[in-house]
């Protein structure tokens, strides 16, 4: 038996041998099982008992779960066993560039999308975080704007900030850190969310359309998950400065989500509703749109997506250089850079039914709005459809999981610096991240690289749709 490889004998069964490599863990007993590294993430020894915990599926289909394997030790000297653990738990974790016992503030919205999120985070996602020695300060909040009084004065000597809830509490989240009296340093803070909303389309950028929902996935990301800078915008009206991290609706695309608002317990289903309803009515949306143009070839967009992908999937997850930021000495949120007198303003003349502008790519699982949005270029992507004819709109819906109308000629894509709109009527709304803002002139810029999300990959999860055939 090498060092490597450690016997355990768990109940009455014949012994387990347990071995690992520097990519993962092997359990043989009778069959052989084989868990990465990165979802290894406690070893717990107490005399001669030993305690695995690790998240994996007990079927292929299955979805992850918490699994504790706890035998004892026999045939090897203490100061094996000690060898054994430790390097085992190097392997899982500075091997991996992730910090071990993490120090966690937990925002939990008890009435948030399916109103499960205490019940959840209890029965399972706080199991995982003990598992992994992390260190939990747990909120609930108990009205509106909690999460952000918690996030404006809260400390910032956590490594994680996770957000049991919907996409709301994150917008809440992040106006509090840029009213913090230290806001550069609180958006250094990485966030998690553990999504028990009704969208969650932030979960479903950071992890993928098969994990998106998946609470275990998400608590993996907690413990293991390394940071990824991403942009936020400003979302500018009337003098007043909001914080966006998703998204900005108006006409159908707004429609569908604040004029929904009150049907959440229909779940998802509310926003193919909303849809379906605004395309009975087919109004056009009454605003002028202008914007800052950085690129409108979708080809040459969707061939850096492709560029970016590959380099940050050959990053070493090691690397310092990928894990850590250069330090700055502002303390001031970035100002603002463009101005409504500023040359190279571009005007969208024709009518439009939509405009959805925003970063990465759901805005929820039905839904791939922004299927070439990179994490932290510095640009808003903007989907804007002109009015055309009901049979071209819907013709778009079923491939919209899967961003398949990106490639559509029938809709404008941009990449801008920043955007400006203009109402054209005086009644209507716009939907910031999901919140109700008036139709009013507002502009919207982007700060490149400003917050912080833990991310499994380095990049969004989500798969762009081909170019077509």
């Amino acid at each position: 038996m090498s060092r490597r490889d450690l016997r355990i004998r768990v109940g009455t069964k014949e012994p387990t041998t347990l071995s690992y490599t520097d990519k993962e863990l092997s359990i043989a007993n009778g069959r052989a099982t084989q868990v990465p590294l990165r979802q290894v993430i406690g070893v717990q020894r107490s005399g001669r008992s030993l305690e695995i915990s690790y998240i994996g599926r007990k079927k292929t289909a299955d979805p992850l779960s918490l699994t504790k394997l706890v035998g004892t030790a026999e045939d090897a000297e203490d100061d094996i066993v000690d060898a054994w653990v430790t390097t085992l738990l190097h392997l899982a974790y500075e091997g991996m560039g992730v910090k071990r016992g993490r120090r966690l503030k937990v925002v939990i919205n008890p009435h948030g999308g399916t109103k499960k999120g205490v019940a959840t985070f209890n029965k399972t996602v706080e199991p995982i975080l003990r598992a992994a020695g992390c260190s939990l300060d747990v909120i609930h909040t108990t009205r509106p704007g909690h999460a952000y009084e918690i996030s404006k004065t809260m400390s910032l000597d956590y490594d994680v900030m996770v957000i049991v809830s919907g996409d709301g509490l994150i917008h809440e989240v992040l106006n509090g850190f840029a009213h913090h009296e230290q806001p550069i340093n609180a958006f250094r803070i990485p966030l998690a969310p553990v999504p028990t909303g009704t969208g969650n389309g932030l979960s479903l950028n950071i992890l993928g359309m098969a994990d998106g929902f998946d609470v275990c996935a998400a608590a993996l990301n907690i413990v293991k998950g390394l940071p990824m800078k991403i942009d936020v915008l400003s979302f500018t009206q009337n003098g007043k400065r909001t914080i966006s991290f998703m998204s900005q609706a108006l006409g159908l695309a707004a429609d569908l989500d604040i004029g929904t608002d009150h049907l959440r317990w229909m779940g998802e289903s509310r926003f193919m509703f909303g849809f379906l309803r605004g395309l009975i009515q087919f109004k056009p949306c009454p605003i002028e749109l202008s914007y800052k143009v950085a690129e409108l070839d979708k080809e040459k967009m969707f061939d850096a997506l492709q560029k970016r992908r590959i380099k940050d999937t050959a990053k070493d997850a090691t690397d310092p250089q990928a894990l850590h930021e250069p330090g700055t000495e502002s303390t001031a949120l970035p100002p603002l850079k463009y101005s409504a007198t500023d040359e190279g303003w571009t005007v969208v003349t024709e009518p439009l039914l939509y405009v959805y502008a925003g970063k990465g790519p759901y805005v929820g699982r039905d839904l791939m709005t922004f299927p070439v949005s990179l994490p932290d270029d510095g640009l808003i992507d903007i989907a804007a459809q002109p009015v055309s004819s009901r049979s071209d709109v819907l013709s778009n819906l079923g491939g919209a999981p899967k961003g398949e109308h990106y490639w559509r000629p029938n809709l404008k894509y941009i990449k801008a610096h920043a955007y400006r709109v203009k109402p054209l009527a005086p009644k209507g709304a716009v939907a910031v991240d999901g919140e109700v803002f008036p139709l009013e002139e507002f502009q919207v810029e982007a700060h490149r690289g400003l917050a912080t999300l833990l991310s499994p990959y380095g990049y969004y999860a989500a798969e762009p749709p081909p170019r077509p055939t």
